[in-house]
């Protein structure tokens, strides 16, 4: 058994990575961080927990095998300048590592085990993915390592889960209920991470046009891109079902796929479609799981040698 350690565990990703921990069969959660909460029950915060665990937040701690920093954006750089981590294995949730920055002169792994599964075996520093660029990238990487494809136009849904837990007038529910709408049109964060994680993958310099938009639901995200290829459909089947062969948590369905599927999982599905030069490929995944806590407990598993799948046997909530 390793120990573990959240810090900043107030958040959707920070209760989630709690719950998957507590029915992990090889770590145990020793303590979970918050600098506004300590001495409150986790409980108080996460009330799905209620009956699971009885540890209180406390204000800071290293002393733990692998920490996970669940901070806001652009914290867990600081919070690693004023802490000494030891040996311990850090996985960051944040976006601080995620485009080649380093800690003391080491960079990160980035955490997406369908592409860095070697790299991550024994890793000590990981830069978990972003939840868009985590569905994004797992529809495009095939294509892209096989074809030259210079331009690909995507569009993406998520659920109101994906803005955090704090309030906004966005994530309001008289503003959510019956309504979607774009935001950060053709400039999303994630653009970044997707363009310098695959650059040198690619066959040919690409681009990739991200429209997002905020969906009526809680969680999950439904991702279709669009690129020209003179690849029949059962040929990208058949390159998309080879490139995801032996995969745990991705799996290519000849089948429509739906947001249900996958939510409460960490699963990654994928459908294609063509029609005339155009290719779409649909990516299917849960937000809070596979673009974030579930995919962290992917990496600790490959990091220390543990069953990929351990602690990660969801079922889908499909009704």
């Amino acid at each position: 058994m390793i120990k573990a350690g959240i810090i900043g565990g107030t958040g959707y990703t920070g209760g989630e990575l709690i719950r998957l921990l507590l029915n992990h069969p090889n770590a145990e959660l020793s303590f979970v961080t918050s600098y506004s909460n300590v001495g409150k029950k986790v409980t108080d915060l996460h009330q799905d927990l209620i009956g699971e665990i009885d540890l209180e937040f406390i204000d800071n701690s290293t002393d733990a095998d692998v920490l996970f920093l669940a901070l806001p954006h652009k914290e867990s750089k600081i919070w690693l300048e004023n802490n000494n981590i030891g040996n311990a294995v850090v996985i960051d949730l944040g976006n601080d590592f995620r485009i080649g920055e380093t800690y003391q002169g080491n960079a990160f792994v980035y955490g997406l085990p369908e592409l860095n599964s070697t790299q991550l075996k024994g890793a000590k520093l990981i830069a978990n993915p972003g939840c868009f660029a985590t569905a994004i990238q797992l529809g495009i990487i095939p294509i892209l390592e096989n074809q030259e494809v210079s331009e690909i136009y995507t569009t993406g849904i998520t659920g109101a889960t994906g803005a955090g837990k704090s309030l906004s007038e966005t994530t309001h529910f008289s503003w959510r209920q019956n309504n979607i709408s774009a935001y950060k049109t053709l400039t999303h964060q994630h653009l970044g991470e997707i363009n310098f994680q695959l650059k040198d993958l690619s066959k040919v310099p690409f681009s990739v046009q991200f429209v997002p938009w905020r969906g009526d639901f809680a969680r999950g995200i439904f991702v279709s891109s669009t690129f020209k290829t003179s690849l029949s459909l059962e040929e990208l089947f058949e390159l998309y079902e080879k490139f995801y062969e032996g995969q745990m948590f991705t799996t290519v369905s000849r089948k429509e796929i739906n947001l249900k599927q996958v939510v409460n999982t960490n699963k990654c599905l994928i459908n294609i479609e063509k029609n005339g030069d155009f290719a779409v490929v649909h990516s299917a995944i849960d937000n809070l799981l596979k673009g974030a806590s579930g995919q962290a407990i992917h990496n600790m598993n490959i990091s220390f040698g543990f069953p990929e799948n351990a602690g990660l046997k969801l079922k889908s909530i499909a009704f």
